[in-house]
């Protein structure tokens, strides 16, 4: 029997793939235009590093930083704030989307898929610190911060509008592939990309496929999600560099048929995604790329915890003082959330490590009604194994959806993560049931969270630095002008041990 021989025609690049090409070729972010999107920038970038200094404090993260190779220091480095490092790019974003990710502090996209679009600072920050120490060496013009905070924007706004309508959690692929795109994206246009070689990084980074998201869900949830952002981060730096080195691309990265992303990750799937007329499940856009994404992003400015559960946090916080002391009293804990929040971080049993603990739902609210509010070092062993209460009101909690409450987290006029606490106590008396639309760091509350902000930086960089280097680096961000000015590789030496 004949069988054809494939076509070798080589095509067009997938529209996906140009779609971002042309975004971060010919996008302009405009100072007057665009000024909430980079006053959230600024703050984007306070936030991230302040998250990376507090996570130094841990052990586990420290340990997994510096060179490959002990001793190695790269002439003209990349920086990695709060050490002394001084690495090539690709470990550099590594190590700086490490420490960002590692307590799960960082801001936050919610949507069909989620994730944190700040993940891709540590691309940014290495590939900008490392081209601009040298070209001052051969005596050329720096790269500005104010280039760091137009690629944030544009890394944010690739990660979150892709995630905006396509659920590559429902495929069992995990968010970081969308940081290794993004990240992929802006450090090849900070490396000067033309056209066509940023198209060919782009596809090797749709190549690249998607970890599964095992990791993060029970039994598996540990700490692997700590540091797989900072690895797509680092692995997209390396992608830029192979094809600025002339590494050719591949066109239908998606739409080859059988061998192509959406054949082989959607094509056995229940996915609600758009269907090609003959069948091909393929990603499916709303809105073109602008600056939404920053402008709307959520930052976690009260609690170290997984999203989907600062309201709920926020609600129990709110009820600490009428039932601390009375713990033993409880009869149940209700709990009505949205769907995504059931899906992702409601589970019972046993929690494996620091890790698991961080993305329950119910360790989380225990935690805040305990303890009146919810912090880094309750995930820790040894405070988990100290307060068996925790999971005695873990058993005692009753998880619904309020099917409103899923409704309007998709809504994209809203965007609320919902969250309803109420405990009631064996002698029938009950607290009020405390609803939470919206928690501190969301766009609605911008106004009344930038101050928490600044409060959760300067806390965070006193866990790293000595008071004078913490208020020093602390004052870089109270004029966006000037710091938007300062040369990158100035800046960044402002953040070294």
């Amino acid at each position: 029997m004949h069988v054809p021989a494939e076509k070798a025609n080589r095509p067009d690049y997938d529209k996906v793939i140009s779609d971002i090409a042309d975004y971060v070729m010919d996008y302009e972010i405009d100072e007057q235009q665009h000024a909430l999107a980079l006053e959230t920038a600024h703050w984007c970038l306070m936030d991230s590093l302040g998250c990376g200094f507090l996570a130094l404090t841990h052990q586990s993260c420290h340990r997994l930083l510096g060179p490959w190779a002990e001793g190695t220091i790269v002439p003209n480095g990349a920086r990695v704030p709060g050490t002394s490092f001084v690495l090539d790019p690709v470990k550099a974003a590594w190590d700086i989307g490490c420490i960002i990710r590692w307590l799960d502090f960082n801001d936050t996209w919610l949507a069909a898929e989620w994730g944190h679009p700040s993940d891709n600072l540590g691309a940014i920050l290495a590939v900008a610190d490392y081209l601009s120490r040298q070209r001052e060496a051969a005596h050329k013009a720096p790269l500005l911060m104010s280039d760091v905070l137009k690629a944030m924007i544009k890394a944010h706004e690739i990660q979150g509008v892709i995630a905006l309508e396509n659920a590559f959690n429902r495929v069992g692929l995990c968010h970081v592939m969308l940081v290794r795109i993004a990240s992929t994206a802006v450090a090849a246009s900070l490396m000067g990309a033309d056209r066509e070689t940023l198209k060919a990084a782009i596809s090797h980074a749709w190549i690249d496929g998607s970890a599964l998201r095992t990791y993060r869900h029970a039994p598996n949830a540990g700490s692997r999600k700590s540091w797989a952002a900072g690895d797509a981060s680092a692995r997209g730096v390396e992608l830029a560099h192979l094809c600025m080195a002339g590494e050719m691309g591949i066109p239908s990265a998606l739409t080859a048929k059988t061998w192509g992303f959406y054949d082989v990750a959607f094509s056995h799937t229940n996915v609600d995604l758009a269907l090609k007329p003959e069948g091909q499940r393929t990603l499916h856009f709303t809105q073109p790329y602008a600056t939404y994404v920053m402008e709307n992003i959520l930052f976690k400015i009260s609690f170290p915890a997984e999203f989907h559960a600062q309201t709920a946090c926020e609600a129990a916080v709110s009820l600490h003082s009428q039932v601390k002391g009375r713990l033993e009293e409880i009869e149940k804990i209700e709990i009505a959330t949205h769907e995504s929040a059931i899906r992702i971080i409601s589970k019972e049993g046993k929690l494996a490590n620091p890790a698991d603990r961080d993305h329950c739902l119910q360790y989380m609210v225990a935690i805040a009604l305990g303890m009146g509010d919810v912090k880094a070092e309750h995930y820790e062993d040894t405070f988990h194994h100290e307060n068996t209460w925790i999971d005695e009101l873990r058993a005692k909690m009753r998880i619904t959806e309020n099917p409103q409450f899923s409704i309007d987290y998709l809504d994209a006029n809203k965007r609320s993560i919902a969250n309803t606490v109420q405990v009631v106590f064996k002698n029938g008396e009950s607290t009020e049931a405390v609803t939470v639309e919206y928690p501190l760091g969301h766009r609605r509350r911008r106004e009344e969270g930038i101050p928490k902000m600044k409060e959760k930086f300067l806390m965070n960089s006193r866990s790293c630095f000595s008071q004078a280097q913490s208020e020093a680096i602390y004052s870089l961000f109270q004029d966006r002008q000037a710091l938007s000015q300062m040369t990158v590789s100035a800046f960044m030496s402002q953040l070294v041990l």
